[in-house]
């Protein structure tokens, strides 16, 4: 980890620095993160750390909208404008951050209050982070590059029951996002996982 760290760039003491790590699902993001984050508390560096998935709409706008399934994960699943402006554009200036953060057993939004460190890491961890209204806000992005056989094995017996979900919505965002943004070769790191 010390020396991804110093493949990152991240110099402590001047400012915050914001990482995203992206990758499609079941690559090993929150893994990643994980271990990024146990690297971090022991050298007791100053970080946050941010979860796409907890900042997703309620079901009614990401379900049965009309467009088709894929459309609804890719472009329906996040505001993409208003994180772009209330979470994105502030996280470098502001002192902390208020943000509706998702609970999905009651698909409703707990308004928290997060302060952000002075100097430090800021990491953002999900998937499409590369989309255009998000990649400028990033110092730099890892994408963890990882086969879809691989990625489909990490997934529950339960969750791999439902077949028609992956053909129909996540697999054809994956294939839109890998096309359009081509996340593998925009990243400035690519790990294989």
């Amino acid at each position: 980890m010390k020396d991804l760290m110093s493949d990152i760039g991240v110099q402590y003491g001047e400012g915050r620095f914001v990482l995203g790590i992206d990758g499609l699902s079941r690559s090993g993001k929150t893994t990643f993160v994980n271990e990024l984050s146990q690297y971090m508390f022991k050298k007791d560096l100053d970080y946050s750390i941010f979860h796409l998935d907890d900042l997703i709409v309620e079901r009614k706008r990401r379900y049965d909208t009309g467009f088709e399934e894929w459309y609804e994960y890719f472009h329906l699943q996040w505001d993409v404008e208003w994180l772009k402006e209330h979470f994105f554009q502030r996280m470098k200036d502001s002192e902390q951050l208020t943000l509706p953060i998702y609970q999905n057993d009651s698909d409703i939004h707990e308004i928290r209050t997060i302060q952000l460190p002075n100097r430090g890491l800021i990491i953002v961890e999900g998937v499409f982070l590369q989309r255009k209204e998000w990649k400028g806000f990033f110092d730099k992005i890892i994408y963890l590059d990882c086969p879809k056989a691989t990625r489909f094995e990490r997934e529950t017996f339960e969750t791999k029951q439902n077949i028609s979900k992956f053909e129909n919505r996540y697999w054809k965002a994956e294939e839109y996002y890998v096309t359009h943004y081509i996340p593998a070769e925009t990243a400035d790191i690519v790990i294989n996982s």
